[in-house]
């Protein structure tokens, strides 16, 4: 599995990171491009291709959230937890929590 997770970084390319404060503490975010494994698919945005994902760390979580499909700004999710870039001075980053309720994390760049 550990070989698997490997290559896939490996196809993926090189990240970009960045760092932000989001709920008061650091949040590390690693953006890897992703292999384009489906061309004719016109999704692209900000030079985020499908097979995109971005790595966050926060508190004691690390999450892996894929591209999501939805128009407009890249953004990435897991169905619990989505972050978008859009404004990169303050991006997005929200959990959701249980049935119609969602927890909004404010972010800044650190």
């Amino acid at each position: 599995m550990l070989l698997l997770v490997l290559a896939c970084l490996t196809l993926a390319g090189p990240a970009v990171a960045e760092t932000y404060r989001c709920g008061g503490e650091l949040l590390n975010v690693r953006l890897f491009s992703g292999a384009v494994d489906a061309p004719g698919i016109p999704n692209s945005s900000a030079g985020s291709q499908p097979g995109a994902f971005v790595q966050l760390r926060w508190r004691d979580l690390t999450l892996q959230l894929p591209r999501t499909n939805d128009a407009g700004p890249a953004s990435y999710s897991d169905g619990i937890w989505w972050w978008s870039p859009e404004d990169p001075a303050h991006p997005s980053f929200r959990r959701r929590q249980g049935r119609g309720q969602i927890e909004t994390i404010t972010c800044e760049t650190a």
